[in-house]
């Protein structure tokens, strides 16, 4: 049975019962001396913390290889100071090809002390950068593999000290199924995602659609948004209409500073094999559209956007919409309060060293 956040709430004595008694945990047991439940961390504990002076503890849960955005994406987070990588899941099938390509961008840039981790359902295929993977298998790769993202997921969480946020731009089943076997991973970390389309589509246009990491996985992003923690999301009415053109481009694409090479490697070989543009841009003037970035973003800053929490439900089409009624609560970015400068940090960002 799905449970909104309200009744979970309501029910919560004997949702922690039967995961004492391992009806939900399997072997992810509750201690005893966890039966009541803690308050679960907010965006403001964790933004606290960083002005503290702590960096914040963050899983990245990645469909890492269908769109470029994800790439950038993974530069992004590895160059930001206030993000503390603790493991990066692939999701979304495709397990091998995605660990693959992340294992051999993470060796490029000497990163890793990364432990990567592989994505719950099928492992087999690729896609649109499997050029630049070539022939590369994750089994190279020298530091730590893990064969169950899901298992991976709640241990990383389970062990740290600290709430993790868990950063997530595709479609969420590792995530669904990390909750499913242990629920309580809700009392030590909060959910930013790369998901929905609310008053707007793609580009920022009308009609609002199915977002492709929402289509791909309604039911995993219902158990996500229903379960007990604090979920926060980038829809296209922001992350839609982010892109690099122009001399903030050319600053990305002409700099020598780690990865970015690889990143712009990765980029043409994705536009010699993507199918659904119908114009593909100039690898040489302009970025595609990097949604992904803006969740990284929410990790650590909420500065340049707007947010409010809106009761959202999914239908059966993938789309996300406002519902008073049966809507879960997720704190949305659903304007820009400075767009321009939002893009001149992540030139910035993407230009400087490894954090």
């Amino acid at each position: 049975m799905q449970l909104s956040r309200r009744q979970f709430h309501r029910g919560s004595a004997a949702v922690v019962a039967s995961a004492l008694a391992g009806e939900y945990c399997h072997d992810y047991p509750v201690h005893a001396a966890e039966s009541t439940l803690k308050p679960c961390p907010t965006h403001e504990d964790t933004f606290g913390r960083l002005k503290s002076g702590n960096k914040i503890p963050v899983i990245f849960d990645t469909d890492l290889g269908g769109d470029i955005d994800d790439t950038w994406a993974l530069l992004y987070l590895l160059k930001c100071p206030e993000l503390d990588v603790r493991l990066i899941a692939t999701d979304a099938g495709l397990g091998d090809y995605r660990t693959s390509l992340a294992a051999k961008f993470l060796t490029e840039v000497s990163r890793t002390e990364i432990p990567l981790a592989i994505s719950v359902g099928p492992k087999g295929g690729r896609s649109n950068q499997q050029d630049w993977v070539g022939d590369y298998h994750h089994a190279e790769y020298e530091g730590i593999v893990h064969e169950d993202a899901a298992d991976a997921i709640i241990r990383t969480i389970k062990e740290s000290s600290d709430p993790v946020t868990l950063v997530c731009v595709g479609a969420v089943p590792n995530i669904a199924e990390s909750l499913r076997r242990d629920p309580s991973i809700c009392q030590n970390a909060r959910f930013v995602g790369m998901h929905g389309a609310i008053r707007v589509g793609y580009g920022g246009h009308a009609p609002v659609v199915p977002e492709a990491n929402v289509r791909n996985g309604i039911e995993p992003l219902r158990d996500t948004f229903a379960a007990r923690w604090e979920c926060s999301v980038t829809p296209l009415d922001t992350c839609g209409i982010v892109d690099l053109a122009g001399e903030r481009y050319a600053k990305v694409s002409r700099s020598d500073s780690v990865g970015v090479k690889e990143l712009m490697e990765n980029y043409r070989h994705w536009l010699n094999r993507v199918s659904w543009l119908k114009v593909k841009p100039d690898p040489k003037s302009r970025s595609t559209t990097l949604f992904d970035l803006v969740a990284v973003t929410m990790a650590f800053s909420e500065e340049w956007m707007e947010m409010q929490t809106l009761p959202l439900s999914i239908d059966d089409k993938g789309i996300t919409a406002i519902d008073e009624t049966n809507g879960q609560p997720v704190r949305c970015a659903m304007a820009w309060k400075d767009l321009d400068g939002y893009k001149d940090h992540v030139v910035e960002r993407l230009i400087s060293g490894m954090a």
